[in-house]
């Protein structure tokens, strides 16, 4: 089992906004992901990347995982983008509309080219119908990719879908990402919701992210923090089902037969229950 990195809530932050960079240092994120991309105007993208880089470099972000997403392959901030990213050293580097294997490839080798440190991983966004027909291709092109990041509205559009409760036109979609990354032993997290406000939405929809395997969501409000890492985490019931199933199995070693209440326990049970304990004990650590 590869050791979980809690990645519950990952916010979208303006590169180019100082006030937002400066309110990500006292919010309770998993993990940021300093935009210049959609978030930043023509303009502002070259001030934004030398934010973003500084903000990597500030140490000012305590435990949380710092990320930064670029330009997308082929723009013309793409290229200057990836080396100052790639020598700032963040946790990942973050790139949209990541459609093929040979594009994983490329874009590694561009970031050790311009010295990225070993720990700074690719996450790859999945936002159209041609990553997902490629996407178990993708998820194994290269020991460096270590996140799957769905872009949900992306994949609406291209799929001339429409946002529904339920996300019934993206469910092939997720799934196919949730396969090929749990596959590969990759992270794979869900998209953004939109609509700020709707808290009853937006929690329905974590709800179902987590219970479809998603390791936690993106976001785009600060808002959205507490009910995405309430949802993400074990809940108190299923830490103590846990730590129940671990001590019967235990106890009932060499017997055959074990159960919990009432219930019989298999070696893939134990696993599950070392799962939850692990991302259990990773959570209080952060916290």
């Amino acid at each position: 089992m590869s050791e979980y990195t809690p990645r519950r809530s990952v916010l979208y932050m303006p590169g180019s906004n100082a006030r937002a960079l400066e309110k990500a240092k006292t919010l309770p994120v998993d993990a940021l992901i300093l935009d210049l991309e959609d978030a930043v105007g023509p303009d502002d993208k070259p001030a934004a990347r030398e934010a973003a880089c500084a903000a990597v470099a500030s140490g000012e972000y305590g435990d949380r995982e710092l990320t930064i997403r670029v330009n997308g392959i082929g723009t013309q901030w793409h290229d200057a983008d990836i080396a100052a990213a790639s020598a700032a050293g963040p946790a990942g580097i973050v790139v949209p509309k990541v459609n093929t294997a040979d594009e994983v490839r490329g874009l590694v080798a561009a970031m050790e080219s311009a010295g990225a440190p070993e720990h700074t991983k690719l996450w790859a966004m999945i936002e159209t119908p041609a990553a997902i027909f490629t996407i178990r291709e993708i998820a194994q092109a290269s020991d460096r990719l270590a996140v799957f990041v769905m872009g949900t509205n992306d994949l609406v559009k291209e799929l001339q879908a429409d946002h529904v409760p339920g996300r019934g036109p993206l469910m092939t979609s997720l799934s196919w990402a949730l396969l090929a990354a749990r596959e590969a032993g990759i992270a794979v997290l869900d998209g953004v919701y939109n609509a700020v406000k709707d808290i009853e939405g937006f929690t329905a929809e974590c709800e179902q992210g987590r219970d479809m395997g998603f390791d936690g969501k993106t976001l785009i409000h600060p808002g959205q923090v507490e009910v995405c890492n309430s949802t993400f985490a074990p809940s108190e019931d299923a830490v103590a089902e846990a730590k129940g199933i671990l001590a019967a199995w235990e106890e009932g070693a060499g017997t055959g037969v074990v159960t919990h209440n009432g219930k019989m326990i298999e070696n893939l049970h134990v696993e599950i229950a070392r799962r939850v304990l692990s991302t259990h004990e990773a959570i209080l650590a952060r916290s």
